[in-house]
Order: C-alpha cells, then structure tokens, then sequence
C-alpha cells in the first residue's frame, strides 16, 4: 500500500467528524459566534464541551438501572425494546432536520433548545403518572432526548470547525473525549446513585442536573447571537445515486448497530451472567474509556494508506468478537472481552467516519454523505438494539444475541473491505 494525501482532508481526518460541516450549503455563509474576546471564546469552548458531556448519557444510564426499572416499574417486555431503540432511531429521523432549522434560527439557538429539550426530556423519563404508571413518560422522555441528541450531533461539528479553525485539532479532541466520556459516566455512576438513593428515579433525575447547568451556561450566549435567514444552496454530487457512498453507509449501519447495543444492553448482559450492577457499571465505562484509545489512534493509522480494507476488517471483527466473548467467554477474563470489544468499537466509530473524508473529493460531498450516512446509519443501526431486545424477550436470555453480533461482525468486516477501496464517491 502507498501512502495517499488527499487534498483539503488529511490534516483533518484524525477528527474527521469535526471536518464536516452541516451548514455548508447555507448562503450567505453563517457568520462566527459573537463573543467579547478571548474569554468569550473560552467561554463557548467550555460551552460546547459541556453539550458533548452530556450527549450519551441517556443511552447508558438507562442501561445501568435496567433490571430495576423492570421490576419496580412493571414494564412489558416490548416497552424494553421500544426504549432501547426509539433513542437510536430518532438521531437518524431529527439527523435531516437539524441544518433546516439552522437556517431558520441560527446554529446556537437550535443548539439551546435542543438543550432545553434534553433537560426537559431527562426530567420527564422517571415521572410516574398516576394510573398509568412510568411508562407514558419513560418513553416520551426518551423519544424527546433522542430528538435533541440528534439536532447536537449534527450541528455541534459546523459550530467547532466555525469558531475554532485555528484549534480544530484541540477542540475536536476535547468534544470527541466528552462524547465518549459521557456514556463512561452514565454507565459508571447511575447504579452507585441508585445504590445510594435506593431509588431507580433518582439515579435517572441525577442526570438532569448536568444538563440543566449546560442549558443555563449556554442561555446568554445563544440569545445574543443575531437572527439572519440563510437559504439553501447545493453542491458536490449526489451521494444516494453512489455504489461507494451506500457501501460507506452500510459500514456505519453495522458499527452503529454494535456501537448503541454496547450502551443499550452491555450492562445487562453483565448482571445476566451473575456480575453485581456496580461491578457492571464499572466494566461498562472502562471499555468505553478504551473505545477513546480506539478512537483517537485508528484514523490517525488509516488516513496513512489509499486503501483502508485491513484494518477496517480488524476493527469490525474485534468489535464483533468482544461482544459475542463477553457472552460466551468465561466471566474470569470478562475485562479481556470487554476491553477488546471496546478498542475495537472506538477503533471501528472512528474508521467508519474517517471514509467520509478519505472517499469524497470536497467539501460538499463529505457533508451530504455525513448526513447520509447518520441519516441511514442511525436510523437502520437503530435495529441492533431491537434485535437483542426482541432475542432476549424470545429467548431468555442473551445466548442468540452473542450469535447475531458474530454476524454483524462479519458483514461489517464485508463492508468495510469494500468501503475501504481506493475509490470515490
């Protein structure tokens, strides 16, 4: 293999989330943040950090608690799955929305009622209506969180590359880190918040008070910001008519799958095989600390090569093979399963990404084929964490769970072997 410099991106690919940019089809083009000087910049910086903390956390808090909420709150079994995956479902539905009301409102005050609207959401979850029981709030709580998550994930990299172009490798590390970060502590610190409240509500409640505090710190910045109406215009090709852009796709369709089903169901598949829920909780968030490792080194190695095919089989098959270990293997190296499923995961997210930058030619493309592919890849990934919930619920237990990742494994290992073709969209 030789080794490729792609103009415009190289640079740029060890984040190559950050390099895409939601609002670039606005015209005029959407002007900076304003801010009164350097601590303004500072400021915003903290800010937009603050948001990525608290971006996963409703994904692995939920988990963490999940056989608790199924016992005091009397669940159906189908409502388990619902919540597992309408989450994950609407990042792919919002995905599409969230540049149509940057145009109308401005990047930062979307991003603060998306805020408003996650507070709102992780207050909501833990209510108990009275005859109804948690349900109806458990999973309109959840829909709005991942209605919210949604309009920050695709909005919040535009922002970065806008405000911090001289310190976009800084800011992308500090934004990345607390994404990840974020569902280290959702799945770290819920079960000892319920240890020590003795209330399954009050370890969900807990992690609206982060959100809130962001809320608050964003407010005065984002009200400041002047109302200018952008329209729309195109650029770059059209990536829905491209064999490589759907083979790009279908890549993050199946690291998506094993990505939100490791936040989803991980913990319970540990408490599943006798492990108490704070040793869980803690097992959880270490394999996420090592999908940061993951992240932050594999693109760096990929964007070496025209040609990703090898490791984007790698990382797909010890992504795959962790997952299916942490149920078959034996729970004595349940740290050694878990911790290759989380390099591997990390190493996989951040690969699938990088084929945005290393399989387009310019600016607009990588940005249509960014919303393409979250657009499809959350909304189709959503399946994984319906599959295990609806195997679970037939079977008992998580034995052909273990099996179906073994498969998704190996089609991302197919897809990605195709995606990682020295070729363009």
């Amino acid at each position: 293999m030789t080794s490729s410099k792609t103009p415009g991106y190289q640079e740029k690919s060890v984040l190559p989330e950050i390099a895409v940019d939601a609002e670039i089809d606005e015209e005029p083009a959407p002007d900076p943040t304003q801010l009164r000087g350097k601590r303004g910049l500072v400021y915003l910086a903290i800010c937009l950090v603050l948001i990525g903390l608290n971006l996963r956390t409703v994904f692995s808090s939920f988990s963490a608690v999940l056989p608790e909420i199924t016992s005091d709150a009397s669940l159906p079994g189908w409502s388990l799955v619902v919540l597992t995956t309408v989450p994950v479902t609407l990042l792919g539905v919002f995905a599409p929305l969230a540049p149509i009301l940057a145009r109308r409102f401005g990047a930062e005050r979307v991003l603060l009622g998306a805020m408003a609207v996650l507070t709102m959401g992780l207050l909501l979850r833990p209510v108990e209506f009275p005859g109804m029981g948690h349900l109806p709030a458990l999973l309109a709580g959840t829909a709005a969180c991942g209605a919210a998550i949604a309009l920050c994930n695709v909005l919040l990299p535009g922002v970065v590359k806008r405000d911090f172009p001289h310190r976009l490798g800084l800011m992308g590390g500090l934004y990345t880190t607390a994404i990840c970060a974020s569902a280290a502590l959702g799945a770290g610190f819920t079960y000892p918040v319920f240890a020590a409240t003795g209330h399954w509500t009050s370890a969900l409640w807990f992690w609206a008070v982060p959100a809130a505090v962001v809320l608050l710190l964003f407010l005065p910045l984002a009200i400041r910001q002047p109302a200018v109406k952008h329209q729309a215009v195109h650029g770059g090709v059209n990536v829905w008519r491209s064999a490589v852009a759907w083979q790009v796709t279908m890549f993050m369709v199946l690291q998506a799958m094993m990505s939100f089903s490791v936040f989803a169901w991980m913990a319970p598949i540990l408490r599943d095989r006798g492990i108490d829920g704070s040793t869980a909780g803690l097992i959880v968030s270490v394999s996420i600390v090592l999908q940061m490792l993951g992240s932050l080194f594999a693109p760096a190695l990929a964007t070496r090569f025209k040609d990703q095919r090898i490791i984007n089989m790698v990382v797909a098959l010890m992504t795959g093979g962790g997952f299916a270990l942490t149920i078959f293997g034996p729970t004595e190296l349940i740290w050694v399963w878990t911790g290759l499923n989380g390099l591997g995961q990390g190493s996989l997210t951040a690969v699938a990404l990088t084929m945005i930058m290393v399989r387009t030619r310019d600016a607009h493309t990588a940005a249509h084929l960014s919303g393409m592919m979250q657009g499809v890849g959350y909304g189709v990934g959503s399946a994984g964490t319906l599959m295990v919930g609806q195997l679970h619920q037939a079977t008992g237990g998580f034995a052909a769970a273990g099996i179906l990742f073994l498969v998704v494994g190996s089609l991302a290992a197919f897809f990605g072997y195709r995606a990682g073709r020295d070729r363009f969209v």
